[in-house]
């Protein structure tokens, strides 16, 4: 069952790489090995804008979350019992289980009520998709890091503010370095859920900012071009290697940490 699953999975992923060095431009027909369609896809600039625009919007989105998910989780897990600490828990992970439709058409009301109340956003576009990015991603990032700090030893952090550390101190050079595994892995999953929203980015952007599913799926309701093939191959291409790198990484440093306790262990 275990390999069923993983061919359901994985084999269109296949089908599909292999399609994209079709030279026909019909996606079902198969007319030889041809790379023609990477070429045009680096001659459209739509495309490439759209990409452009994704990896921005994802990159600044996913950094803003962390900030803000980190000081959710610190108000979640750090402060004692205070009156509305329940509801704000609630409203902190509702994205998570809330409709990307409902969270999108809120947030185009909130715009548009902005608009006419302060006379911002007069146009919607990157800033107002950024917006909603980092509003749902910020969730996730809270979860991730909450779980983080609920594992931490506290007295580490008590010992060093007996010894003078202020609390600031103690959050950069103890706090920090502990949690900065979940921060990392905060920021790449939202970086990799606002690289791949659809639903609310439809709602919140403007004429001046279509992000790359949007421009993948009304391309595909026109029809699936090899082009998107081609681009659907070097995303997993990308994904692949950055995932190959980190697996490299962690090996590396598991090897040199054996290695260490070998040296501690040797008389």
């Amino acid at each position: 069952m275990l390999i069923l699953g993983l061919l359901f999975l994985y084999l269109p992923m296949v089908v599909l790489v292999v399609y994209s060095f079709n030279s026909s431009r019909l996606v079902t027909v198969w007319a030889g090995f041809s790379g023609r369609w990477y070429l045009e896809l680096l001659r459209d600039r739509q495309i490439l804008a759209a990409v452009w625009t994704s990896l921005r919007i994802a990159f600044f989105s996913a950094t803003m979350a962390v900030c803000l998910g980190t000081l959710a989780a610190f108000v979640m897990t750090r402060f004692g019992r205070f009156r509305g600490k329940t509801a704000l828990s609630s409203m902190i992970t509702a994205p998570l289980v809330m409709p990307e439709v409902i969270t999108g058409l809120s947030l185009l009301l909130l715009f548009v009520q902005m608009a006419q109340i302060v006379g911002w956003p007069a146009d919607r576009g990157m800033a107002t998709i950024w917006i909603a990015h980092t509003t749902f991603c910020s969730a996730y990032v809270a979860v991730v890091v909450s779980s983080r700090l609920r594992e931490v030893d506290r007295s580490i952090e008590e010992a060093a503010m007996d010894l003078g550390a202020p609390p600031v101190k103690t959050f950069f050079q103890i706090t920090l370095p502990v949690i900065a595994p979940a921060l990392a892995a905060g920021w790449l999953l939202a970086f990799t859920l606002s690289l791949d929203d659809l639903v609310i980015a439809s709602f919140v952007s403007g004429p001046g900012a279509t992000t790359l599913p949007m421009v993948v799926f009304s391309s595909v309701r026109m029809g699936v071009s090899p082009k998107i093939n081609a681009l659907a191959t070097l995303i997993i291409l990308a994904v692949s290697l950055a995932t190959f790198i980190a697996w490299y990484l962690m090996r590396r440093s598991e090897a040199r940490r054996l290695a260490a306790l070998r040296q501690q262990e040797t008389p």
